[in-house]
Order: C-alpha cells, then sequence, then structure tokens
C-alpha cells in the first residue's frame, strides 16, 4: 500500500435503526457453519481526497478480513472538488484495488445534495441522517439516471470491467432514484437495512439480504458517541443473522475509539461469519 498521508476531515455519519432480519442457521463460536453465514465490508467516499485513508482503512480490512474480500464505494466527483476524470494515477490506483479483488461500486456522482428536498420526509432524512450529502434523495429521474449513467461509464472505462453496482450517498434514495435504478441495470443496490437486485424491464426488485449495516459517524462527539454504543450492541445481538454489513468511512481514521470499535466489530464478525463478496448474494 502507499504511503500515509493527513487526512481532511470527513463529515459523514449515518444513523441506523432496526428492521426484521434474515435469520442465521445457529452455529457456535467455532464458526461451524460459517459458510451459510457472510460478513460484507466496505470502504465508503473513495476519491482523490481520500486516497491516504482508504489505503489505512484497506489495510485494517485487510488484516481482519484475510484478503481484499470487501468492497470500495467511488465518487466520481466528490464534492465537486476532486473528479477522478483525467487523474491517471487515481485511475492506476482503482485498477490496482480492483485487480486485488476488491468490489467497485458506484457511490453517487458528486456526494452532495443540490436538490432541495420538498417533501417533509425527505427534509427529515436530509437533516438528521446526513450533513447535505443525500445527493440521490431528491433528484428526478431524469437526472438521477443521467448521474448514474455517466458515472457508471466513467468508472467501467477506467477499471476496463463491470461496477459491482450502485450505492446511493448516506444510502438515502428517492422516488426518483430507485426508479433510474431499474432504468440504468446495476447488478446491485443497498440502503441502510437490506441489499437488492433492481428490476429490470418492469420486473420487482429482489431483496437478496436484509439486515442492518453497522457503520460509524466522526462529524460530530454526539455522532461518535452513538455510533460506538450501536457498534457495541452489534457484537452482542447481530451475529445471530445470516449476513453482517460493516461500513466505514475515510473520516474513521481520524478518531482513534472508532478504530478500536471497528477493530472489535470486525474481529467478533469474522470469529462466525466468512468474508464474503457482493456478487455472492446473487447466487
Amino acid at each position: 500500500m502507499s504511503g500515509r498521508l493527513r487526512q481532511s476531515g470527513d463529515p459523514n455519519g449515518h444513523d441506523v435503526t432496526a428492521t426484521q432480519p434474515n435469520p442465521a442457521p445457529s452455529t457456535g463460536r467455532d464458526g461451524k457453519g460459517a459458510s451459510a453465514r457472510r460478513l460484507l465490508a466496505s470502504i465508503h467516499d473513495v476519491s482523490p481526497r481520500s486516497h491516504s485513508a482508504v489505503d489505512a482503512l484497506a489495510d485494517r480490512l485487510q488484516g481482519h478480513l484475510g484478503g481484499a474480500k470487501f468492497a470500495m464505494l467511488v465518487i466520481p466527483d466528490h464534492w465537486r472538488e476532486a473528479p477522478i476524470a483525467g487523474n491517471a494515477a487515481f485511475h492506476a490506483r482503482l485498477r490496482e484495488w480492483a485487480d486485488q479483488g476488491i468490489e467497485m461500486f458506484l457511490h453517487g456522482w458528486c456526494h452532495r445534495d443540490e436538490t432541495p428536498a420538498t417533501g417533509r420526509l425527505a427534509q427529515i432524512k436530509g437533516q438528521h441522517m446526513t450533513a447535505g450529502e443525500g445527493e440521490f434523495l431528491s433528484l428526478s429521474q431524469v437526472e438521477a439516471a443521467r448521474r448514474m449513467r455517466e458515472g457508471k461509464t466513467l468508472l467501467e472505462d477506467i477499471l476496463g470491467k463491470p461496477v459491482a453496482g450502485f450505492i446511493a450517498p448516506a444510502w438515502l434514495y428517492g422516488p426518483g432514484a430507485l426508479a433510474a435504478l431499474n432504468e440504468v441495470g446495476f447488478a446491485l443496490a443497498e440502503d441502510h437495512m437490506a441489499v437488492w437486485a433492481p428490476g429490470q424491464a418492469g420486473t420487482e426488485r429482489r431483496v437478496v439480504s436484509r439486515g442492518p449495516v453497522v457503520t460509524w459517524a466522526s462529524r460530530s462527539p454526539g455522532r461518535i458517541r452513538s455510533s460506538l454504543g450501536f457498534a457495541a450492541l452489534a457484537r452482542h445481538t447481530l451475529p445471530v443473522l445470516r449476513d453482517l454489513r460493516v461500513a466505514v468511512h475515510p473520516g474513521d481514521v481520524t478518531v482513534p475509539a472508532l478504530l478500536t470499535s471497528i477493530d472489535a466489530t470486525l474481529a467478533r464478525f469474522a470469529r462466525t461469519h466468512r468474508p464474503s463478496r457482493y456478487a455472492e448474494l446473487l447466487g
């Protein structure tokens, strides 16, 4: 991996609530039956501005997972300040990561919400679940599809292979974004509570995994405390699920307590669940 550089602050932070998950077959702590249980890990907000932090997180995940069995979520132009187009060095790094076996997802276009929310629910989500980063929460289908297509084409041209899927910034999708997913044709998508294969040609989307994603927030002391608390609870309660999802962000490397929690969570989950790739969910 490349050398470390000082990482600029990352404002991400996401709330997580419970849902009705897929139960896992019973198994002991020795990992018996773990082949049916999957641990899906991902690094969000991959862009030139987070390069050094992503390297650090990738090293950390590989240590826990025994290799490059995780995903990266790539932003084509983070906050319209870090375009990957024309950045030959970053293109080479993306290809290197992909050649190691890391799955590459498109993660919006700019990650910034540039469309004022009109509905009350969308306003609440935008205010409380993200710091102005719900890019696809209020987009029309036409605009959402345009950004998805342009991002997909850009990333696939760089990688020389298909992207693994699309994941909206902050896991927030409005009606336009959900319709655009079906129109553009991605293999996989996910939100806080599920992973699904988008429908195509009028078919319904197919949910392939249910259960909350465990993530951490670094943008405020309150968010740090709540994410540490949820991760501690998750380590005790979520291993009964068939699939476990863990997501880390570049800003996590700036808070030692978050890194300690990430290490504890990955170590606990890897005892009973096999580090896996998202593509396995498609059977």
